[in-house]
């Protein structure tokens, strides 16, 4: 049975730092796209991130240059380095896998979330 569950999650101010950790487990956690989503209340879910098996990596806009997405396929465990944190990164973020691909997959799966709060 798949599980994600992230952690790292909390409450900083504007420009400070904080490192998500998803712990995958379950399923064969190399052969899947990794990926990071967001939800702030009353917005819907938008993605942050995206790791692919092929190590390669894709950002929303809004976070490049300030978020960076890693991943220890030993440990079977997702990262989320975020910098630079602004008031608008508050949100619930969550850990994902997609097979076989980040763009079009056949099975998903999700944690239950980790709450990032950023005051100003």
């Amino acid at each position: 049975q798949a599980q994600l569950v992230e952690s790292g999650g909390g409450s900083v101010q504007a420009g400070g730092s904080l490192r998500l950790s998803c712990a995958a487990s379950g399923y064969t956690y190399s052969s899947y796209c990794m990926g990071w989503f967001r939800q702030a209340p009353g917005k819907e879910r938008e993605g942050v991130a995206t790791i692919d098996s092929d190590g390669s990596t894709s950002y929303a806009d809004s976070v490049k240059g300030r978020f960076t997405i890693s991943q220890d396929s030993a440990k079977n465990t997702l990262y989320l380095q975020m910098n630079s944190l602004k008031p608008e990164d508050t949100a619930m973020y969550y850990c994902a896998a997609f097979y076989p691909s980040c763009a079009a997959y056949e099975y998903d799966y999700w944690g239950q979330g980790t709450q990032v709060t950023v005051s100003s």
